[in-house]
C-alpha cells in the first residue's frame, strides 16, 4: 500500500469544531506550528475557518480533493462524515475520535469499516492520537511535535506514544514517523511495519502492542521488517493485572504473554520492558557504528563500577575476555604501573585524556565495542576525559557507549559525547545491556533466512476416533506418525497383563486405561517396577480398583524405562497465534521450575535445537556430573515433526507428551494426552 497520502500529503481536510479548545483547533494550530507547507482546510456544519485556513460545510465543498482526511468528529457522526468524504473523492483518513469498540461500541466500529470499505477507504484509528512526519514537518498529532531522526514510533496506545515521545525529546532522540492506530479497525501493525520496513527515513521502529488479531500475519511482517531494520517491541499485558487492563482498554482479548514473547523472538525482534529501556536501546541502533561481535573492553577511571558492568555483561552473553599479551604490552609502555590492565582497564582516579584515547584505540583494534567510564568528581576535568573518549571511538569507527556520573556534574561532558556520535547511559550496566541487545539482534539478522514448511491443508486428516483418543491409540497415533514409542501391550484381564508382562519383559509399568480418569498417578492408577506374574496380578486388581464406579477399559503396560532423562513436549492453541509447541524438563522440573520454552509452530530441527538449548537445565541433558550426553539431536527431529501435528490434524486442541523418557541413544514418549477442539 502506498502511504504517500497519510505521511506526505500535499492537501488536508481537518473534520470537526474549530471553537477554541477543541480537536480541530488545536490539531490545526499544532499543524500550522509544526511548519506544514501543503494546504489546509476545516471542514465543520458553520463552515468555520480558524488561524488563517478557510472553513468549509462539507468536503465536497473544498476546491479539489484533499489527499488526507484528520476526523475529530462526535463518535455519532463520523460514520456520516466518512461517507461525505468518500463522495467526494478522499481515499485517506485519519479517525482520532474515540468512542468506539474501546468503550463496547462494535456497531458504530463496524458501520465505519463498512463505509470506508465502500468508498475504497484506508484509514487510522479510531481512537488514536494521530500522526506524524518530522522529516516533511507534518504533524497531524495530539502529541509533542519531535526533531527529526531515525526512529519509527508505531503505537497501540496514544497516551503511551505521547510518553514515549515526550522522553525522546528530553534525551535529543529524533523521530521519523510516529503512528497511532488506537482500534486499528482497518489499517494495522501488520501495515505500519510493512510501511516502515521500506521507509529510508527510519533506521530502528519501536512498536508497542496491546494485542493482536492476525498473529501469523504480525509474525510475517514483524520478521520481514526486523531483517531489514531493528524493531524494539514492548508488549503490555505481562501479568494477569495487565492482561485484566487491556482487555479492557482495547475491547480486545490478550493472548498468552509468553507466546508473544516467543512470536516476537522467533521474528527477529527485540522485546523490551520499559519506556527507559526501550529508547536506551534505541539511542544505541541509531548513533552507533554497526556491531561485528559480542568481545568487549570496559576501560573505567573506578573500579567498583567497573567489576559491576563486567558482571552484567557476561550475564548478558556478551566476551569480557582478559587483554592478551600483546595488547597487554601495548598499554604498558604508556599506562601508569599501578593500573589494572585486565579486563575492565581500570585507569584509576588518576586517568587521563591521553589514557582514555590511547587506551581505547589500542584496545579497539582487537575488541568490537567498548564501555567507556568516568566517575567523575568537581575536580576532575571531566570534558577532557570526554575529549578522550570521543577521539578513541572516532579512530577505532567502532561502538564506544559511556556512562559519565554523576549526571549533575557532567552535563558539559556528556553533550559533548552526544555530538560525538557517542550514547551516554547512567550506568554501565545499561550500556552493556544495549551492547547485549545489539550483539542478539545483528547475530539473529546474520542467519540464513529459511521458510517454514507448514503441511498443506489440503491433506488434512482427523484424529483416530474423532479425538476421543485413550492412552493405547493415543500411542498408536504417535508412532503412525514417526513419534518414537515403546512397545506396549492392552490387558483387560490379569491374565493378560500377566501375559504383557512376559511378552514385553520384566519389569514392567502398568496404567490404567479409563476415559473417566484423566491424572491416572492421583487415582493409583499407575504402577512401576512389576518384576513377577504375581506381581503383575495384584497390580492389574489395585489397577482395577483405581477404576471403581468409572468406565474401566483395561490397563497398558510398557517395558520399564531406565537411565532416561524426563522432558516434556506440549502443543497448545493460542487465540492470536493459533498452534503453539512447548519444550522442557519434564516429571518435577514442570511443576516446580517451569522451565519451558515455547514457539509459534511449526519448527524446523534447526529452531528445535534453539529451544532445547533455551531451557535453563541444558547442562543436564548435555551429560552433568559425568554422565554420557542425552540424544539431543533425535530430541531436535521429534520435536520438529510433533510441532507440525496440528497442521496435519486441525482437530488438535493440545497435545501433552510428558515424560518423555530421553537417553543418550534415542527416546520413547511416557505417557500422552489428546484433547481434540469442541465443534
Amino acid at each position: 500500500m502506498d502511504f504517500a497520502s497519510f505521511f506526505n500529503p500535499q492537501s488536508v481536510a481537518i473534520i470537526g469544531s474549530m471553537s477554541p479548545g477543541k480537536l480541530g483547533a488545536i490539531l490545526t494550530e499544532q499543524i500550522l506550528q509544526g511548519g506544514y507547507q501543503g494546504k489546509l482546510y476545516a471542514v465543520n456544519p458553520k463552515s468555520e475557518g480558524a488561524l488563517g485556513i478557510p472553513g468549509y460545510a462539507s468536503p465536497s465543498a473544498i476546491p479539489g480533493v484533499p489527499d488526507l482526511a484528520i476526523i475529530v468528529s462526535p463518535a455519532s457522526m463520523v460514520a456520516a462524515v466518512l461517507d461525505e468524504c468518500g463522495r467526494s473523492g478522499i481515499r485517506a483518513a485519519v479517525i482520532i475520535t474515540s468512542g468506539f469498540s474501546e468503550v463496547g461500541n462494535h456497531d458504530g466500529e463496524k458501520e465505519i469499516k463498512e463505509v470506508a470499505r465502500r468508498h475504497g477507504i484506508r484509514f487510522i484509528g479510531p481512537n488514536c492520537a494521530g500522526i506524524a512526519n518530522a522529516g516533511s514537518d507534518f504533524f497531524p498529532t495530539l502529541e509533542v511535535r519531535t526533531p527529526a531522526g531515525g526512529i519509527g514510533l508505531i503505537t497501540q496506545s496514544g497516551a503511551l506514544g505521547g510518553v514515549v515521545l515526550g522522553r525522546a525529546q528530553q534525551r535529543e532522540l529524533g523521530i521519523s514517523k510516529f503512528i497511532s492506530y488506537g482500534n486499528g479497525s482497518d489499517l494495522s501493525q501488520v501495515d505500519f511495519l510493512n510501511y516502515l520496513a521500506g521507509d529510508e527515513a527510519t533506521r530502528v521502529v519501536a512498536l508497542y502492542i496491546e494485542s493482536v488479531t492476525n498473529g501469523r500475519a504480525f509474525m510475517d511482517a514483524l520478521a520481514e521488517c526486523s531483517r531489514r531494520k531493528p524493531v524494539l517491541v514492548i508488549k503490555a499485558g505481562r501479568t494477569s493485572a495487565g492482561t485484566r487492563a487491556t482487555a479492557s482498554h482495547t475491547g480486545s482479548m490478550a493472548g498468552s504473554d509468553a507466546v508473544y514473547s516467543a512470536a516476537i523472538r522467533a521474528s527477529g525482534a527485540i522485546r523490551v520492558r520499559t519506556v527507559e529501556s526501550l529508547l536506551d536501546t534505541c539511542e544505541g541502533f541509531t548513533r552507533l557504528p554497526h556491531l561485528s561481535g559480542k568481545k568487549i573492553i570496559i576501560v573505567t577511571n573506578s573500579g567498583g563500577p567497573g567489576v559491576l558492568t563486567a558482571d552484567h555483561a557476561e550475564e548478558l552473553g556478551l566476551s569480557v575476555a582478559e587483554p592478551d599479551n600483546d595488547l597487554q604490552t601495548q598499554l604498558r609502555s604508556f599506562l601508569p604501573g599501578h593500573c589494572s590492565l585486565k579486563n575492565p582497564i581500570d585507569l584509576t582516579v588518576e586517568g587521563t585524556e591521553e589514557g582514555y584515547r590511547q587506551t581505547l584505540t589500542s584496545a579497539l583494534q582487537v575488541y568490537d565495542a567498548a564501555v567507556a567510564i568516568n566517575v567523575g568528581t568537581s575536580y576532575l576535568d571531566n570534558l577532557a576525559l570526554a575529549r578522550g573518549v570521543a577521539d578513541g571511538a572516532r579512530s577505532s569507527g567502532k561502538p564506544v557507549l559511556a556512562s559519565f556520573v554523576p549526571e549533575q556534574l557532567m552535563t558539559e561532558s556528556t553533550n559533548y559525547l552526544k555530538q560525538a556520535g557517542i550514547p551516554c547511559y547512567p550506568s554501565g550496566e545499561q550500556a552493556v545491556s544495549v551492547l547485549a541487545e545489539i550483539a542478539r539482534y545483528e547475530g539473529h539478522r546474520s542467519k540464513p533466512v529459511g521458510n517454514k514448511n507448514i503441511p498443506s491443508a489440503v491433506n488434512a486428516r482427523r484424529l483416530p476416533g474423532d479425538g476421543k483418543l485413550l492412552e493405547p491409540e493415543a500411542m498408536a497415533w504417535l508412532k503412525e506418525n514417526g513419534i518414537p514409542i515403546p512397545d506396549f501391550c492392552v490387558a483387560v484381564t490379569a491374565e493378560e497383563a500377566v501375559q504383557a508382562c512376559e511378552k514385553l519383559g520384566y519389569p514392567t509399568v502398568m496404567k490404567v486405561v479409563s476415559p473417566d480418569i484423566l491424572h491416572k498417578s492421583d487415582v493409583g492408577g499407575v504402577i512401576v517396577g512389576i518384576r513377577d506374574a504375581d506381581a503383575a496380578r495384584q497390580a492389574f486388581a489395585a489397577i482395577q480398583e483405581s477404576a471403581r464406579g468409572k468406565d474401566f477399559r483395561g490397563a497398558v503396560l510398557y517395558p520399564l524405562v531406565r537411565d532416561a532423562q524426563e522432558v516434556l513436549l506440549g502443543l497448545s492453541t493460542d487465540p492470536q497465534f493459533g498452534p503453539v509447541v512447548a519444550f522442557g524438563l519434564g516429571g518435577i522440573y514442570t511443576e516446580i521450575f517451569r522451565d519451558i520454552v515455547l514457539r509459534v509452530a511449526p519448527v524446523e530441527p534447526e529452531e528445535a535445537m534453539e529451544m532445547i538449548h533455551e531451557i535453563r537445565g541444558i547442562k543436564l541433558l548435555q551429560g552433568a556430573r559425568g554422565k554420557p550426553p542425552y540424544d539431543l539431536a533425535a530430541l531436535a527431529q521429534t520435536l520438529a515433526a510433533f510441532s507440525r501435528l496440528p497442521f496435519i490434524y486441525p482437530q488438535i486442541s493440545e497435545v501433552d507428551l510428558n515424560p518423555v523418557f530421553l537417553r543418550p541413544d534415542g527416546l520413547v514418549v511416557g505417557d500422552v494426552r489428546v484433547i481434540a477442539r469442541q465443534r
